[in-house]
């Protein structure tokens, strides 16, 4: 089974034609769909639409290019949804040192307390981690939770490995289907086959043959493959390996 870790399909800009991005994901092969919150305000419509889409689950968190607009009160709005809700993971969550203007002070004090609820509740979490390797795994070591996954991974084969020792399994997507981009393309080539999954950041990280347009779901398999044709597999033994990784490191799913 087709598994995409990280797709946004409740972002606005799904609004106008959800259920067919969905079909189309389905008829593609996505059987199972993790869609991660990004800010309190957003997560009854995250809720709705994995109500209404089967094979997809929630993570709530505060992403961390929304901290500036959260309030105090917004962990203990999260600490109740993870009570009342469930959900399979913690996220989307993690530090970005990419965005200047995000101060990153407070980006570490929610991106640590939404960790000690990961802890709490012995929930996966799903990172961001952009220009931020480093500082997200020194607060990993020292908070300590179940594992998770790091979306979008784009650091360097030590620091995987970092990861992977925690836990951690690493999310390729879009970036990966770029000739370019030879630092991923060779960590998805090299890194153990049983730490890697698989991921679109829809609407967001496009792959190659999209030319800048939306992405989305249905887009996975051509992902697969990208990865098959890197590791010299076929696409039903990546879907089957990388669907087992996500079923060990996201046990909920």
């Amino acid at each position: 089974m087709l598994i995409d870790t990280h797709c946004h399909l409740d972002a606005a800009e799904f609004d106008a034609d959800r259920d067919a991005v969905h079909a189309r994901a389905v008829a593609a092969g996505v059987g199972k769909i993790l869609v991660p919150a990004v800010a309190v305000n957003g997560f009854a419509k995250t809720r709705e639409i994995v109500a209404r889409y089967p094979g997809c689950l929630a993570a709530y968190g505060i992403h961390p290019l929304y901290v500036m607009q959260a309030e105090a009160g917004d962990l203990a709005v999260l600490r109740a949804w993870l009570v009342q809700e469930k959900p399979v993971a913690i996220g989307e969550i993690g530090l970005d040192h990419f965005v200047s203007e995000i101060d990153p002070v407070l980006q570490e004090h929610f991106f640590v307390e939404q960790l000690k609820l990961a802890r709490d509740f012995d929930l996966p979490v799903l990172l961001h981690v952009r220009r931020a390797v480093d500082p997200v795994l020194k607060q990993l070591r020292r908070v300590g939770v179940c594992g998770g996954i790091a979306h979008a991974f784009n650091g360097s084969r030590q620091q995987a490995d970092e990861f992977i020792k925690l836990g951690f399994a690493l999310g390729f997507g879009g970036a990966m289907t770029f000739n370019g981009s030879t630092r991923i393309r060779e960590l998805a080539r090299t890194l153990p086959l049983d730490s890697i999954v698989l991921e679109t950041d829809a609407p967001d990280i496009p792959p190659a043959w999209l030319n800048g347009g939306r992405n989305s779901p249905a887009e996975l398999p051509r992902m697969a493959d990208v990865l098959a044709d890197l590791r010299g597999l076929t696409r039903a033994e990546v879907i089957a390996a990388t669907a087992n990784n996500v079923r060990r490191i996201v046990p909920g799913l």
